[in-house]
C-alpha cells in the first residue's frame, strides 16, 4: 500500500503494485492488478515496469505500441492488449503519481546568505531563505517561509507574501505588491515602464508610469516574462493565472483569474481578460479591448476587437472559429480555382 503520511526526506518508491496506483489515483483497473511498476515516463519512451498515461487522442496511436507495463487514460479509451487505468482526468492522475518515483526539488532552507544585500528597514518573515547577491530594498516586507534566490532584486516598498518562490536573477521593481504562494521564474521582469510616449515635433517623449504591479496568489510567472506597470493604477494578474516564458503584459492591463497564457504571446495596454481565459502561443492583443470569460485566442492569432464570453477566435484579424476554419478552406483552394479560372479566361478567348 502507499503510505498516507507525508513522504520524508524526499521519499521515493522502487516499486508499486498496480491495484495500489490504481487506489491512489481513484482509477478503474482493466488488467492485471499485481503487476509491478518501477518508474514513470511518456508513452513513446515507456520500458517495461513503467507506468504512462495518455491524455490527448493524438498519441492514441502509441497506446498499442507503447512498451509500458500499465497505460492511465480516459474512461472512454479500451485495448485488448495493454493493462490500462481508466480516469476522468488521466493527466491529473499521472500528476499524482509522478511524486511517488521521483524526488521532489529540494527545498531550499531558511537563512540569509552573507552576501546578499538587505535595506536596515526591510521586514523578513520566518522561515525566509534569501540566496547570494540578492538585493532587497527599504521598506520591502517578505512573508514567512518564502524564497529569494541568488541575484534576484526587489525594489522599495515592494512586498511579498506567504510561500512564494523568486528564482534567481528576476527583476522587482519598486512598489510591486505580489501575493502568497506565487512563483516567478528566472529573468522575469515586474514593474518595468510601459511603453508609452508623446510623439510631437519629430521626437518622442517619455510618459511616466506611477502605477504599480499586483499579483494575486497562486500566480505562477514563466521565465523572461515582463509586466509593465500601469501608468496611473495598476497591472493586476490575477489569482490563479499563468503565465508561460516569453509572454509580454503591457501597461494597465488586467489578467483574470485561472487565465492561461502560453510563450510568446503579448497583451496591449488596458486590454482585460476575464476569468479562465486562454491566450495560445504567438497570439496578440491590441490595447483597450476585452476577453469575456473563458474565451480561447488560438495560436498566432491576431486580436483586434473585444472577443464575447465563450468564443473561440482564430486568424489574423482573429475571427469566430468555425468562420476562420471557412476563410482556410477556401484559402487552401486559391491555386485550384486559379487554375480554373485561366482555364476559363482561355475558353472565352482572353489573354491568359
Amino acid at each position: 500500500m502507499i503510505p498516507t503520511r507525508p513522504r520524508k526526506n524526499n521519499e521515493v518508491f522502487k516499486s508499486l503494485a498496480l491495484k495500489d496506483i490504481a487506489e491512489l489515483v481513484e482509477g478503474e483497473l482493466v488488467g492485471d492488478p499485481a503487476i509491478t511498476i518501477t518508474g514513470i515516463a511518456g508513452i513513446k519512451e515507456a520500458k517495461k515496469g513503467d507506468i504512462t498515461f495518455l491524455a490527448n487522442v493524438k498519441y492514441l496511436p502509441f497506446l498499442e505500441e507503447t512498451q509500458a507495463s500499465a497505460v492511465i487514460t480516459s474512461e472512454a479509451v479500451s485495448s485488448k492488449t495493454k493493462t490500462l487505468i481508466r480516469t476522468k482526468n488521466p493527466s491529473e492522475a499521472f500528476s499524482k503519481v509522478i511524486p511517488c518515483f521521483t524526488a521532489a526539488r529540494e527545498m531550499k532552507s531558511s537563512g540569509i546568505h552573507p552576501t546578499a544585500v538587505i535595506a536596515s528597514d526591510a521586514r523578513l518573515g520566518g522561515g525566509v531563505h534569501i540566496g547570494p547577491h540578492a538585493v532587497i530594498e527599504s521598506g520591502v516586507v517578505v512573508g514567512d517561509h518564502s524564497v529569494i534566490e541568488a541575484n534576484a532584486f526587489i525594489g522599495k516598498g515592494s512586498s511579498v507574501g506567504l510561500n512564494t518562490h523568486i528564482y534567481p536573477n528576476v527583476s522587482i521593481y519598486e512598489r510591486t505588491c505580489i501575493g502568497n504562494n506565487v512563483i516567478i521564474h528566472s529573468g522575469a521582469v515586474i514593474g518595468s515602464d510601459g511603453f508609452g510616449y508623446e510623439t510631437a515635433d519629430g521626437r518622442h517623449t517619455k510618459i511616466q508610469h506611477v502605477g504599480i504591479v499586483q499579483i494575486d496568489d497562486d500566480v505562477e510567472i514563466g521565465s523572461n516574462v515582463s509586466i509593465d506597470r500601469g501608468r496611473f493604477q495598476k497591472t493586476w494578474i490575477k489569482k490563479g493565472a499563468k503565465i508561460d516564458n516569453l509572454v509580454q503584459i503591457a501597461h494597465n492591463v488586467i489578467v483574470g483569474e485561472n487565465c492561461l497564457i502560453i510563450s510568446q504571446a503579448g497583451v496591449s495596454g488596458s486590454s482585460e481578460l476575464g476569468k479562465n481565459v486562454v491566450v495560445a502561443g504567438q497570439a496578440g492583443i491590441v490595447g483597450h479591448v476585452t476577453l469575456g470569460e473563458n474565451a480561447v485566442v488560438g495560436a498566432r492569432a491576431g486580436v483586434t476587437k473585444s472577443v464575447p464570453a465563450d468564443t473561440v477566435v482564430l486568424g489574423q484579424p482573429a475571427k469566430p472559429l468555425a468562420e476562420q476554419k471557412k476563410l482556410f478552406a477556401y484559402i487552401a483552394r486559391l491555386p485550384e480555382l486559379f487554375k480554373e479560372f485561366a482555364e476559363f479566361k482561355k475558353k472565352l478567348g482572353y489573354k491568359v
